[in-house]
């Protein structure tokens, strides 16, 4: 793992940057509702994408000040737009890396993450070649979510009863390759037992099947 330092306009996003040998393809992360690189959920999945030759890049969306902020405030968390122009720069950032530059793009977005992964796929159509969203409200993505082609895999627990219908709605309105996957007995953070683990396969398998990402490592 290497600590990179992402510049995104006024701001500088600091991120953690994992890439396997061979690599094919590169996970950005977006968290969500006061989360960040260090969420230990998002780290676990990320070790999943790494193991399966899908490299990483785990960064904070908020500057240590916005986050400070937030936590009383709660304003940026569901500042859609602040979410999407963080994740555009640092998507633009990597694909002008040597080391990162022929990697395929994907993204993996959480809570508030899942929206702005979706819009941010929505307007770099040529980057980003697969979203996957966890407990994720993509509703909040509006009127991007009909633009979104890459294909996407909407992640919800099967006892999240409102975020289920908030997902399926969107899906609804989409028209890229998406689906829905429930897991059963799962609340919104996914903390049951073998609940994370059954979120990471799945992305692991759908960023594998749609870019291309390498071969899962002893």
């Amino acid at each position: 793992m290497t600590e990179v330092q992402i510049p995104a306009g006024r701001a500088v996003l600091s991120g953690n940057l994992t890439i396997p040998e061979n690599a094919m393809a590169l996970v950005l992360f977006a968290h969500g509702s006061g989360s960040s690189r260090h969420s230990p959920r998002n780290q676990f999945v990320a070790h999943t994408l790494n193991r399966a030759g899908v490299g990483t890049l785990l960064f904070d969306l908020l500057t240590p000040d916005e986050e400070a902020l937030d936590i009383y405030t709660r304003e940026h968390r569901f500042n859609i737009s602040l979410l999407v122009e963080r994740l555009v720069h640092a998507t633009k950032w990597a694909t002008q890396q040597e080391e990162m530059r022929d990697l395929r793009i994907g993204y993996f977005g959480s809570s508030t993450g899942g929206a702005a992964a979706l819009v941010a796929a929505a307007e770099l159509p040529q980057d980003v070649g697969a979203v996957v969203s966890r407990g994720g409200r993509p509703d909040l993505a509006g009127d991007a979510l009909p633009k979104v082609q890459a294909p996407t895999l909407l992640i919800v627990g099967g006892n999240d009863d409102i975020v289920i219908e908030l997902n399926e709605m969107a899906r609804d309105q989409m028209r890229c390759e998406v689906r829905v996957e429930i897991i059963p007995g799962a609340t919104h953070l996914f903390q049951e037992a073998g609940a994370l683990e059954h979120v990471a396969k799945l992305a692991s398998d759908w960023f594998v099947d749609h870019l291309g990402a390498g071969r899962a490592q002893p």
